[in-house]
């Protein structure tokens, strides 16, 4: 049986933009076989608007930066996805 202070040094090593990239990762992995440029042009889009609003303060800033490549990138997947 793990010891509630195991666990919460394990996790003490972890921050938001931790939890945030790995939803991200787990999202496109679950939209790869739909196939749909336009589904993970809009996925790329909600994390990067996520990764925006997240507080500054529970994350370094290398994760917000991430979240404006992604903002970027997500209209850009948009506009050359076919119809």
């Amino acid at each position: 049986m793990h010891t509630p202070l195991l666990i919460d040094q394990f996790l003490l090593d972890y921050h938001l933009g931790h939890v945030l990239l790995l939803a991200f990762v787990a999202s496109l992995l679950g939209t790869v076989p739909l196939k749909s440029q336009k589904v993970i042009a809009t996925v790329v889009m909600g994390f990067g608007a996520i990764f925006l609003m997240a507080p500054f303060t529970t994350m370094p800033p290398m994760y917000i930066l991430f979240g404006i490549a992604l903002a970027v990138i997500g209209p850009l997947l948009w506009t050359t996805a076919d119809s």
